[in-house]
Order: structure tokens, then sequence, then C-alpha cells
């Protein structure tokens, strides 16, 4: 199978990898991120113009170093692969236009990838191994967080997603409140290991809703109401045990969840990916879950979780090699579901 390229620019990060199939395992032979985190950083978000102005910097020198790297020439390539939804329209522009233009240079066929469906595969690029099937996949980063009924190759069904803020948003939210830069997600767990979780009470929403919905904005608001109470100056104290508070809730229902559907589907593997599965208590969480319920339970790699074409060009390799490709007369769509 001949390798693939790929492209990721859904939000704030350009990414550009190239990958081959090899005796049905996944091969990475060179991948690239260019983080826009100095940029946002200021306005304590994503500014969509800004993001556009720096894919338009990075793409096209990332693409040559990239292939220059995994030493492949254009012509050899089998796909071009880039993002083609959910994510920011004017960024998702950049990535998916420039591919276009590639393709229709070179003559190598370019395809569309659901950014989604890239995290979805993700664990799976990070463990070297073929997708397992059934299985319950949870997403959780900035913009989403869904479980997701994996029952067979390109057939998936969601359960549940969030019906207001994703967990990672939340996690900005109340960093935010805190005091904290952007991105606040980091920060949140890395000062709730010197806090007491116990301390506050905080709402565990929807965790007994009897479906698989979530909803973080209450918890969120549930923390904005407790800062209010505590008396005097905000202490260091007060912020870890706010963390280590806001984060558990999280947690448990993301566990709560997750336990529920791989009972009552009868799954047998649980994997995770998204930005906010770079957070290692929440990880250890899950792996305990697992081990409890006797599930097997994959995680994506952290260097895999965060927006990056690695996953993006796996996906599309996986469809190029089961003859599922989406054509490339697809426009982007920046609510494109999975």
């Amino acid at each position: 199978m001949k390798p693939v390229l790929g492209i990721e620019s859904s939000c704030d990060e350009t990414s550009v990898a190239v990958l081959e199939i090899d005796n049905g395992k996944p091969q990475l032979l060179a991948h690239q991120i260019a983080s826009q985190l100095e940029y946002h950083m200021p306005f304590g978000g994503v500014v969509p113009e800004v993001a556009t102005r720096q894919h338009m910097r990075h793409l096209d020198p990332m693409v040559a170093s990239v292939l220059g790297q995994a030493g492949v020439e254009l012509n050899d390539l089998g796909l071009i692969a880039a993002t083609r939804g959910p994510g920011l329209a004017s960024s998702l522009m950049i990535g998916y236009t420039y591919a276009l233009g590639l393709g229709a240079g070179s003559g190598v066929p370019v395809t569309g990838i659901n950014h989604i469906e890239g995290h979805l595969f993700s664990p799976f690029l990070s463990a070297e191994r073929h997708p397992v099937y059934p299985h319950l996949a949870l997403i959780v980063s900035g913009g989403h967080t869904m479980l997701v009924h994996v029952k067979a190759p390109w057939s998936y069904e969601i359960i549940g997603k969030t019906r207001d803020d994703a967990a990672g948003e939340a996690f900005d939210k109340v960093a935010k409140l805190l005091g904290m830069e952007y991105p606040g997600g980091p920060e949140v767990e890395k000062r709730a290991t010197a806090g007491k979780a116990e301390r506050f009470n905080f709402p565990r929403s929807m965790l007994h809703s009897g479906d698989y919905a979530f909803s973080f904005s209450g918890l969120k608001t549930a923390v904005r109401y407790t800062l209010e109470k505590l008396p005097g100056r905000l202490t260091e104290h007060d912020r870890a045990d706010v963390c280590a508070g806001f984060q558990q809730a999280v947690i448990d229902v993301l566990c709560g969840k997750s336990q529920k559907a791989l009972e009552e589907f009868d799954l047998k593997l649980l994997t995770v990916s998204g930005g906010v599965s770079c957070n290692q208590t929440l990880v250890a969480a899950l792996q305990k879950m697992c081990e409890e319920v006797g599930v097997e339970f994959l995680p994506s790699n952290p260097k895999f979780s965060t927006d990056n074409a690695a996953m993006i060009t796996y996906a599309a390799a996986l469809r190029q090699q089961d003859g599922v490709l989406i054509s490339e007369q697809e426009d982007i769509d920046p609510n494109l579901s999975l």
C-alpha cells in the first residue's frame, strides 16, 4: 500500500503527516505539528482570523519538510487526505483546498476525513494495531464529548454527547474563573494534584439521567457560585481544592457513563481520545474502572490526543484499504457529524 499524506487544520494546529499500513499495522513515516498557542493565549481563546493566517504561513513548508523526512516524493503517494470538518470554516478551508491543489497538480487522489473519526482511531494508531470491532469510544476534547458505539468498520452510533459545554471547554472556563491562563486544562490538572477534592461537593451532572447525554455547563456555574461564597482573597489552597473537586466531578461522570454503556451493550473494549485524554488522572480512573468490570482499556497516546495529522492520515489509510473513500467533490463542513 502506498504512503498517505494527511493534513489537519480544523482549528488552531497546523499538522502534516505521512503514514503507511504495513501488514495491518500503521507505520508513521513523518509527522509535524505547528502550535499556535502563543498567538491565541493573549486573547484567552482561539481567534479564527489569527488561526487562518498561521495555517497559511506554515502549511506549504511543512508539507515539503514532512515529505522530505519520510523520503517520499509527491508522486509516490497513494492518497492525499485533509480534514473536512467539523471545525472552524476558515481553518478547514486552508488545509482542504491546499490538499485539492496538491492532488490536481500530481494526479494523486484526494479525500476528506472527519476530524472526530480521526480521534476515534487514534488509540489504535498509538498501539500500532488494527482497530477492534465492536468497541466503545469515549471522545473528550475542547469541542466534543461523546460516547460512540463502534459497531463495525465505518458503522457508528453516537449513543450520547454533551448538551452544552464539552469537558475540555468546561476545564478552560473553570481555569479562567480561577485566574489561570489559556489553555486551562493542563493547569487545572496540575493544581488538582495538590488539592482536596472532597472539600467541595460539586454536582455530577446527569450521572443518573438514565441515558448517555452529558452536561458540564451547570458544573462550571457551580464552581462560579462556590468562588463567590469563599471569604476573603482566593488562596492557592482554595484554587487547588476547587481544581481537584471540579476535576473529580468530571471524571466521575465520564467513568460512570462509560461503565453503564459498556455493560448495557456488552462491549469488551473502551478507547479514549481527544485533548482531555491527556489528563492522566482521568486515564487512571478509566483504567481502574475497566479493570474492575473486566474490560480492555486503550487510551490514545498524548502525542496523538490533541489535534494532529497522524490520526487523520491513519483514518484515510484505513478508508483507502477498505475502499470507502469520501469523494473529493465533497466540500468542507464546519458542522460535520460522525
